[in-house]
């Protein structure tokens, strides 16, 4: 199992004062200190948080693996070709939500195509591709048939739901993640987890990545990145041991 840290959110507390800290440069050392398999950027359209530079500067200090997550924008698939990151996610954005809402609407259409066509440029690039989408079979088989080398399910259903809810979540996702495997995908999950709900997912055995930010960002407030990573990651490798 390995764990990318998405840092976005310590670039959303720079930009509210425009400045230069917190660097999030710095922050992903810290993260990979504290044994992060990966970064994790969001470099959005509208540049809220994470900025070109700072996908710049990662790529060239980060010592694990750079994942960024893009729209199928022309401009930013144009960058991420340039820059070759490990892994390019493919998300959907819209510019009044304050985070990611959903997966990738992969029926027929226009983001449809404009998918194609993003995975098409970074696949030639040789960039590992994910989609992010829901975790229903519909979406899974289309993320095989476009050529994906992977999908991130979506847990924010599962995060934001409790009781028999929640159960039902958590079954979806097992559900999504062994389909995804037998068709030969590999299978990744992010959104809204954290330190109190992430053990059920980490224990899924066709899962192999977790994409967490904004709740170890937030742990990292009071005990420090470092610290806050291991424990993240002492949790995932317990769930594991007893899968």
């Amino acid at each position: 199992m390995r764990l990318y840290i998405n840092i976005d959110h310590v670039a959303t507390v720079r930009q509210a004062r425009r400045t230069d800290e917190p660097d999030p440069v710095r922050v992903a050392v810290l993260a990979e200190l504290g044994g992060a398999d990966g970064i994790t950027v969001h470099l959005r359209e509208d540049r809220r948080h994470i900025q070109d530079r700072d996908v710049r500067l990662l790529m060239q200090t980060v010592r694990t693996v750079v994942n960024l997550e893009l729209a199928a924008s022309s401009e930013i698939v144009s960058l991420a070709c340039e820059l070759r990151p490990m892994q390019a996610t493919l998300v959907p954005e819209k510019r009044e939500e304050v985070t990611t809402e959903g997966g990738l609407a992969l029926d027929p259409g226009r983001q449809l195509e404009a998918t194609k066509a993003a995975l098409v440029r970074l696949a030639g690039a040789g960039i590992r591709t994910s989609l992010f989408i829901d975790p229903d079979e519909a979406s899974i088989r289309a993320a095989v048939e476009m050529g994906a080398d992977a999908v991130e399910l979506h847990t924010g259903e599962f995060a934001n739901t409790r009781g028999d809810e929640r159960r039902g979540q958590l079954e979806r996702l097992n559900r999504a993640a062994s389909l995804a495997r037998k068709l030969s995908l590999a299978v990744h999950a992010g959104h809204g987890l954290t330190y109190e709900n992430v053990h059920p997912v980490a224990a899924i055995p066709e899962i192999e990545e977790l994409n967490i930010g904004h709740s170890i960002v937030s742990r990292a407030l009071f005990t420090g990145m470092e610290a806050a990573v291991r424990e993240m990651a002492e949790i995932i490798r317990r769930a594991r041991s007893h899968a």
